[in-house]
């Protein structure tokens, strides 16, 4: 399968993390296992530089696998309908304020001067899918610790940090999206009013 580059300004920064993160880690893993160099911090800056590395773009490879089962998802199933304690703990994590500054790899996906209401909804809701395939992802740095037992505690802090950092993705989709059936509905009142007067 081709894994497809997106060029908005997003995803070139996360290209270039992953560039840059693979080119120090594997400088770093030369030097400290071809014994050029015995120093724990060449080491530690390889693992570490490897793992963001790893998280970025195991990302992107499962974004785009996820493409294959997509067609299947749709906003009117029941995982993507708003439950009662939602807009509460929306409210709390007071979403409505950061929502629109956060990372967001295809902006062009929820333009909504070039899709319509229902498309994007269900781009919404594949989206949403998308993170929590990552959230499941986030776990596998973990493993990492068999082969560097002693950064254990590292791994743990990344996987939850990683965790966290997808978290955001699903609670603005989960918050838009009602917004955007809401709307959608409407649009389709004022369409079938305006068939009716003809």
């Amino acid at each position: 399968m081709c894994i497809k580059l997106n060029n908005s300004g997003p995803a070139r920064f996360m290209y270039t993390v992953i560039a840059i993160c693979l080119i120090t880690s594997i400088t770093c893993f030369i030097l400290y296992y071809g014994n050029y160099t015995e120093s724990k911090a060449v080491l530690y800056t390889g693992v570490v530089t490897f793992t963001i590395m790893y998280h970025f773009w195991i990302r992107i490879i499962l974004g785009n696998v996820s493409k294959l089962f997509r067609k299947h998802i749709n906003y009117k199933q029941w995982w993507f309908k708003e439950h009662s304690f939602e807009k509460p703990l929306y409210k709390f994590l007071k979403v409505k304020k950061w929502k629109d500054k956060t990372f967001t790899y295809n902006p062009g996906d929820f333009d909504l001067k070039e899709k319509s209401l229902d498309t994007i909804a269900n781009i919404m809701a594949k989206s949403e899918v998308d993170h929590w395939i990552n959230e499941v992802i986030s776990i596998s740095t973990m493993f990492f610790s068999l082969i560097w037992p002693k950064l254990t505690v590292a791994f743990i802090v990344s996987a939850i940090a990683a965790m966290i950092f997808d978290s955001q993705f699903i609670i603005i989709q989960r918050y838009n999206r009602p917004r955007i059936l809401k709307a959608l509905e409407h649009q389709n009142k004022t369409q079938k009013k305006a068939e009716e007067k003809v």
